[in-house]
């Protein structure tokens, strides 16, 4: 049990709220019978009411005051003295897990369009940084830089290929990690910024397809949406999914670098009966999903599964892993030549990625961090000949432009963020995503909590961060002396020697 602190901030926040309401009569009360000072308490707490129906039913940029009213003003007073205060009694800015104050801020500054620049040198330890960006010495105009795109499907031909222009991909969150209100933000602001976007393994994306946004149907092993009673694929379902207008390619889940080897338990108690008809299980019992696809046995079986499902959508068709034994990635690159036919694209997640929900062992103990893996990826399809026979998208902990650009040297064609599209909605790194709690309304089902967050206003900052980020890209790589961002390699790298291994 912990023995940490809790502060039951929705409690508290309504009782503060009730009490400023009950305050107006017991005031004017006083005022009338006592003394007539009183009556200046009655206008303050007037005024405080109007400003708390302000906060909660009027503004909408901001889904902690929309939930809490007055008492989430605190946070943001606090917010405001938070480097002070940290300077001389808590963290430095650095020094935050999973993601320090200032990698949180560069994303906030972003999605709201403001200046992200900072003064003054690097707050980063960068002797000590692992890869570093080499810049030239004639950098490129940025007006010569060449626009980004990539087709999928192309090297088998396709007649539904699709080809993005922008190297940026929303990664997976399905309907159920996330609430519907954060779901359609998402859609919304993919469809603005015409970017795709994965909607994780949550059956049927009801929510994605509501805001138009360009869709990869992500099946993880339980096969939500497109399964059978017994768990297997059910062809029919995947053909009247891959038929959908808005999909534009499937994704089939291996592994996740949050929880490898783990399938993922949907307590009964949150699965509703519209998850549950999404999802197709039933919605009176607990749900395990199992740990790996049940067609898929070992390199051959899985070489063939990805086959099948390429031969059923008539779509791009990627797989999604994290590295784990090195040997058992090479039998299925394998297996693949033998069989003729690859993967549209290939996603390796690495062991920094997040999620809704994981044993802390799993998230801390198993995987290879995207860095090494990477690398290893890259070399090996190179070696074998059979880089040009597929798409490399990097995933985990990417949600800035150095380490988007970092994971483009290594070998991706493109890179994945989730949790930097759930800071770009306003997450407060609250670490409660699996707990249906989460005070800014995102990972959580709870209407109280989820009312707070404006679907224009999320998606606005949702498409200002993806055109901020691709602004920052362009920009570096002019400044590493190329006009196009695939012809960045290992060589615009600099590594620490003891790291030089890890890209040989």
């Amino acid at each position: 049990m912990e023995s940490r602190l809790v502060v039951n901030l929705d409690a508290l926040s309504r009782t503060v709220n009730a009490g400023i309401v009950v305050g107006i009569p017991v005031f004017f009360a006083f005022g009338h019978y006592v003394s007539f000072y009183f009556h200046f308490l009655t206008v303050a707490f007037i005024l405080l009411a109007l400003l708390n129906l302000f906060y909660k039913h009027v503004q909408k940029p901001h889904t902690l005051l929309a939930n809490y009213g007055l008492i989430a003003q605190f946070r943001y007073l606090t917010e405001s003295v938070g480097p002070e205060l940290r300077q001389y009694l808590f963290s430095g800015d650095t020094e935050e897990r999973p993601f320090t104050r200032i990698d949180r801020s560069e994303v906030y500054r972003k999605a709201k369009n403001v200046d992200s620049s900072s003064a003054f040198g690097s707050v980063r330890d960068l002797p000590h940084e692992p890869l570093l960006l080499r810049h030239s010495l004639f950098p490129v105009k940025r007006e010569e830089i060449v626009p980004f795109s990539l087709t999928f499907g192309e090297e088998r031909g396709l007649e539904k290929r699709h080809t993005m222009h922008s190297p940026i991909l929303i990664s997976a969150m399905s309907y159920g990690a996330l609430g519907k209100r954060a779901v359609m933000a998402l859609s919304r602001g993919a469809r603005k910024a015409g970017i795709l976007l994965n909607t994780g393994e949550g059956g049927f994306p009801k929510y994605h397809l509501q805001e138009g946004a360009d869709l990869i149907f992500q099946m993880g092993t339980a096969k939500f949406g497109v399964r059978t009673e017994s768990g297997e694929l059910d062809e029919k379902k995947l053909t009247e999914v891959a038929s959908l207008g808005a999909v534009k390619m499937i994704e089939i889940k291996f592994s996740q670098g949050a929880k490898p080897g783990k399938g993922g338990l949907l307590p009964q108690e949150k699965i509703s009966p519209e998850i549950a008809s999404l999802r197709g299980i039933s919605p009176t019992q607990d749900f395990l999903s199992p740990s790996s696809h049940a067609e898929c046995v070992d390199a051959a079986s899985s070489a063939a599964f990805v086959k099948r499902v390429q031969d059923l959508s008539q779509l791009p068709v990627g797989v999604k892993m994290c590295l784990g034994r090195e040997e058992e990635f090479v039998q299925l690159i394998d297996a693949f030549m033998e069989q003729d036919r690859f993967p549209d694209y290939l996603v390796i997640d690495g062991a920094e990625g997040g999620t809704g929900a994981a044993p802390k062992s799993f998230m801390d103990d198993l995987g290879v961090p995207i860095f090494s893996a990477l690398p290893f990826v890259q070399n090996h399809l190179q070696q074998k000949g059979v880089r040009n026979r597929l798409k490399l998208i990097a995933s985990g902990k990417l949600i800035n432009p150095g380490s988007q650009i970092r994971a483009l040297c290594l070998g991706a064609d493109a890179v994945y963020t989730a949790r930097g599209f759930m800071l770009a909605l306003g997450c407060i790194q609250a670490l409660q995503c699996n707990s249906n709690s989460c005070p800014t309304g995102i990972a959580t089902h709870n209407p109280h909590l989820e009312h707070g967050l404006d679907v224009v206003d999320k998606a606005q900052r949702v498409y200002y961060y993806v055109k901020n980020l691709e602004k920052d890209l362009y920009e570096i790589c002019a400044a590493m002396g190329h006009k196009d961002l695939k012809e960045l390699s290992a060589e615009d790298l600099f590594q620490k020697q003891e790291e030089r291994s890890c890209t040989k």
